[in-house]
């Protein structure tokens, strides 16, 4: 059950860190994150975070087998 949880949190913070990437580079308006620079270098880390998470929870559910 952790597993499946981590991956979801994983798959959240990668979906959360390309909107707010595409948010910071301009392409997505309608929001005060829009065309902000600091959202352009946030979004990438938080998607890789998610990577991170999701790879855990990969390995972890592999082991548990």
């Amino acid at each position: 059950m952790k597993q499946v949880l981590l991956a979801i949190v994983g798959v959240a913070a990668v979906l959360a860190g390309l909107i707010w990437t595409l948010q910071g580079l301009g392409y997505v308006g309608g929001s005060f994150m829009s065309g902000a620079t600091m959202w352009a270098i946030i979004g990438p880390v938080v998607a890789l975070a998610g990577l991170v998470l999701i790879i855990i929870a990969s390995r972890s559910r592999r082991r548990a087998r």
